[in-house]
C-alpha cells in the first residue's frame, strides 16, 4: 500500500530554496536528460534591473553575481512584452550579440533554451531558465509536460518570496502601529541596501558568497534599525546630541530588532524562511565595531557576522551624504576620505574598499534615489 516513492517529496521538507530548485532538477533530468541547468533572475522594478538569483549549475554555473538593465536585454524584454514563454532550440544562431550575460551562457555551450517569465498577482518578478546541451528538444510535446514543471517552480520562488514580503510587512506595520519614526527617510533605505548588495557582489569572490545571500543582504538591509520602533520619541526624534543616559537607551534598539524579529517570526509561523539569521545578525549587529568598541556585545573583526559589516559601512556612507536636521549633506570625496580613516577600526576595510571601487555605481544609485527638498 506504501510502495509508492513520491519522487518531489523534498519539496515537502524544510529545506533551503536552493536545494529544492536542485532536487527539482534531479527529478525533471530524470525525465527530460537533456535538461542541464535551471536558473533563475529577479527583477528590481525600481531600477528595471534583472540580478541572478538561483541556479542549479553546481560550480559550473557560467552566470553568477552578475546583473543587469532589462531593456540592455532585448531578447528578454520582449518576452515580457509578449507574456509567454520563449523557446530557442538553436541558441548558437539566436544569440549572436556581444552582450556579457550571452557570452558568458554560449561559452557554456548552451545548445537550447526555454524561458519563462514569473509573475504573481500579475506582477513581474523575474525569468525561470531551462538550458539544454542539445539543440532541437524543446519540442511541443515535451513542452507541454515542461510547462507543468516550470509552474512548480516557480510557485515554489513565488512561495519564498512572498514569505519574506510578509516578514516585511509585518515589521513596518508594527512600526505604524505603534506611531514610533525614525526620521530617516525612505529614499536612505533605498539607496543603503542597494550600496549594501555592491558591497556583497564586491566581496563575492573573495567570501564565497552566493547570489541568494547577495540578495537576501539587500531584502533585509532595510530593516537594519527596526528596534528604534521602541525607542521614545523624546530620543529618537531629539534634534539635538544625545546626553550618556539618553544613548545608553538609544544603542538598545540593536538587541530590541533582533528580540522583534524573533516574535515576529514565531507569531506569523515564518520560521521556515532561509538565511533569517542573516536578518537577525543586521539587526543585532550592525553597531559592532571591528576594534571591539562598538555595541551591544563588543564584537571584533570576524567575530562581527560578514552582513552586519556589509549594513554598518552602507548606513554610515548613506548618513554622511544626507542632509540631516543637525547637518548639511558630505560630497562623496569627503565622506570617502572619512570611510579611508575609521576603516580598521570602527568599519571593515574590505567593505569599505568594496563601496569606494564602485564609485560609478554609487553615484547611479544616488541619481536614482534622490531626496527631495524636504528630505
Amino acid at each position: 500500500m506504501f510502495d509508492h516513492c513520491d519522487l518531489l517529496e523534498d519539496l515537502n521538507k524544510h529545506l533551503p530554496l536552493k536545494d529544492k530548485i536542485v532536487s527539482a532538477h534531479r527529478i525533471i533530468a530524470e525525465k527530460f536528460n537533456f535538461i542541464a541547468r535551471i536558473a533563475i533572475t529577479l527583477y528590481d522594478p525600481e531600477t528595471r534591473v534583472l540580478k541572478t538569483y538561483l541556479h542549479s549549475s553546481g560550480k559550473n554555473e557560467p552566470l553568477v553575481h552578475y546583473q543587469a538593465l532589462l531593456d540592455d536585454a532585448p531578447s528578454l524584454k520582449d518576452i515580457l512584452k509578449k507574456g509567454r514563454p520563449r523557446v530557442v532550440n538553436k541558441l548558437v544562431t539566436f544569440d549572436n550579440n556581444q552582450k556579457k550575460h550571452t557570452q558568458r551562457i554560449g561559452r557554456q555551450g548552451y545548445a537550447a533554451s526555454y524561458t519563462m517569465p514569473m509573475f504573481h498577482s500579475g506582477n513581474f518578478i523575474g525569468f525561470l531558465f531551462f538550458n539544454s546541451y542539445k539543440s532541437d528538444v524543446f519540442t511541443e510535446r515535451i513542452l507541454s509536460d515542461l510547462d507543468v514543471y516550470a509552474h512548480l517552480v516557480s510557485l515554489m520562488v513565488i512561495n519564498e518570496l512572498t514569505t519574506l514580503k510578509i516578514l516585511n510587512a509585518a515589521l513596518k506595520t508594527t512600526s505604524h502601529i505603534t506611531h514610533l519614526r525614525d526620521p530617516e527617510t525612505g529614499c536612505h533605505l533605498d539607496r543603503m541596501s542597494r550600496y549594501s548588495r555592491i558591497i556583497a557582489l564586491s566581496l563575492a569572490d573573495k567570501y564565497e558568497l552566493d547570489d541568494e545571500y547577495i540578495e537576501h543582504i539587500f531584502m533585509f538591509a532595510p530593516l537594519h534599525d527596526i528596534g528604534k520602533i521602541g525607542i521614545p520619541d523624546s530620543i529618537l526624534l531629539k534634534p539635538g546630541p544625545l546626553d550618556s543616559s539618553e544613548r545608553a537607551i538609544m544603542n538598545t534598539h540593536s538587541r530590541k530588532g533582533k528580540e522583534m524579529i524573533e516574535d515576529i517570526i514565531s507569531n506569523f509561523g515564518l520560521d521556515g524562511i532561509n538565511d533569517i539569521d542573516i536578518l537577525k545578525n543586521i539587526a543585532e549587529f550592525h553597531h559592532e565595531a571591528v576594534n571591539g568598541s562598538g555595541y551591544p556585545s563588543g564584537k571584533v573583526n570576524t567575530e562581527i557576522p560578514l552582513e552586519a559589516r556589509i549594513i554598518a559601512v552602507a548606513d554610515v556612507f548613506d548618513a554622511l551624504t544626507s542632509r540631516r536636521s543637525y547637518k548639511e549633506a558630505w560630497d562623496n570625496d569627503k565622506s570617502f576620505e572619512l570611510l579611508k580613516q575609521i576603516a580598521g577600526e570602527k568599519l571593515d576595510i574590505d567593505c569599505v574598499n568594496a563601496l569606494i571601487e564602485n564609485r560609478k555605481e554609487v553615484e547611479h544609485i544616488q541619481q536614482q534615489f534622490k531626496e527631495d527638498r524636504y528630505g
